[in-house]
């Protein structure tokens, strides 16, 4: 067990959401493998000898090249990265492009809609851990906070009926509707530490992801921990994270501060 003495100087703790709060980064993967396994596919019957070779149209690696190019960006972000890894170009589009459109938006905006389907259709679980470590750091008088490049963040809070839990949110949307660099730039976690009117020197950071934790380790905050849900211990840590748990009930929760 690790001490709550690593709570000490923390004011306020900015949680990540899908894989740290919610057990739902999987259910993102799955949608990323559809939608790049279905976009893959139509190419392939379309493919003439023209466009993109054969092997980058081959099936999407859910666990490599999830990890490596999607996990924990914003959903265009996401697209792009992917894309360019396997030479493929396509056009930004707009952000109100539709789900069929041949657009980095478009695409984008196809994996919400299918995280979404999933999340109506069979609720959000959440990690029991996370939130007993919620509330005792709320009881200790710290400020909570999330920060996900997720489009359904708000949802997926709401379906969890935990929304009221924390005090700020900073989301895929707010992120498109400011003009702010999505993980792995520190700018998400340093908007949510704004916001909750803490410093990043007083500041910590739970992430699943590795460039979550790149982004916080940029940002320059306090405490970075990276929660191994994947079997991807060493990533996390060779990204810079503090310290990396399987679950955070492997860390003591703060103790009640006494008023002097």
């Amino acid at each position: 067990m690790i001490s709550s003495e690593i709570w000490s100087g923390i004011d306020g703790v900015i949680f990540d959401l899908d894989g740290v709060i919610t057990d739902t980064a999987q259910v993102h993967a799955k949608a990323w493998q559809e939608l790049f396994d279905g976009f893959f596919s139509e190419c392939g019957d379309h493919h003439d000898g023209q466009g993109p070779e054969a092997d980058a149209l081959r099936p999407f690696d859910l666990d490599g090249e999830y990890r490596a190019f999607v996990d924990g960006k914003p959903s265009q972000e996401g697209v792009i990265s992917l894309l360019e890894a396997r030479g493929i170009s396509m056009p930004i589009g707009r952000r109100d492009d539709p789900a069929g459109s041949a657009t980095v938006y478009g695409m984008a905006r196809r994996k919400n809609e299918s995280f979404r389907r999933h999340v109506d259709a069979n609720g959000v679980d959440v990690y029991p851990s996370t939130i007993r470590l919620v509330r005792r750091l709320l009881a200790t008088g710290r400020r909570v906070g999330v920060a996900s490049s997720s489009h359904t963040a708000a949802r997926v809070l709401d379906s969890a009926g935990i929304a009221d839990l924390f005090e700020v949110l900073i989301d895929g949307k707010y992120l498109d509707d400011h003009g702010i660099e999505g993980k792995p730039a520190p700018d998400i976690f340093c908007t949510a530490a704004r916001k909750l009117d803490v410093a990043p020197s007083a500041a910590a950071v739970i992430e699943d992801a590795i460039s979550g934790v790149e982004a916080a380790v940029a940002g320059e905050f306090r405490l970075v921990i990276g929660v191994n849900r994947t079997g991807h211990a060493d990533g996390l840590r060779r990204s810079g994270a503090t310290m990396v748990v399987d679950d955070l009930g492997e860390i003591e929760p703060p103790a009640p501060r006494v008023d002097l």
